[in-house]
């Protein structure tokens, strides 16, 4: 029963997007992830219309405290792939976010209940000192600390469905 009580209270969950990977990287995405998440796992693949030749996939997953970290750990080491993990906060644990393009490497960010990015008041000391009486350095260092980079790069894929074609299922009038 004990042991029953701490694996509930350590359950965590959240989502993978992989925004874009090649299709011959696809199957092994899926085992890094499910090898991580001791279970295995099936993307539901789709093309990606930002990114010629390139598939993106949502999975909601769930698993223990600090699985979101190894996700992300597992997934960025291959090569042309852009991904976000999300760990939701839970009992005694904050919320997390991932975000990796080719380009840029890993951020991670704290995050709220609400999934916001949080900025821990030594880092925001530290772009305090770090500009000085300088505010461009003090907003180019808070751009930083919000990995604001990792987000103008991965905000066009994740709008992919919004070029997804509309198919009209009957027609009024």
């Amino acid at each position: 029963m004990a042991e029953q009580l701490t694996r509930a209270t350590r359950a965590a969950r959240g989502v993978l997007f992989v925004h874009s990977s090649p299709r011959a990287i696809c199957p092994h995405l899926e085992w890094a992830a499910g090898r991580t998440l001791g279970v295995p796992v099936n993307f539901d693949w789709q093309e990606q219309p930002v990114l010629r030749g390139s598939m993106r996939a949502e999975y909601y997953w769930e698993g223990a405290q600090g699985d979101g970290a190894r996700l992300a750990s597992a997934l960025r080491g291959w090569d042309h792939v852009r991904f976000e993990v999300s760990e939701d906060p839970g009992a005694g644990s904050d919320g997390a976010r991932w975000m990796h393009t080719p380009d840029l490497g890993i951020h991670f960010a704290q995050t709220d209940s609400a999934g916001n990015a949080v900025i821990p008041e030594d880092r925001v000391r530290y772009a305090l000192e770090l500009a000085g009486h300088d505010p461009l350095e003090l907003h180019r260092e808070l751009r930083l600390a919000l990995g604001q980079a990792w987000d103008d790069e991965l905000e066009p894929f994740r709008h992919a469905s919004d070029f997804a074609p509309v198919v009209w299922l009957h027609q009024v009038g």
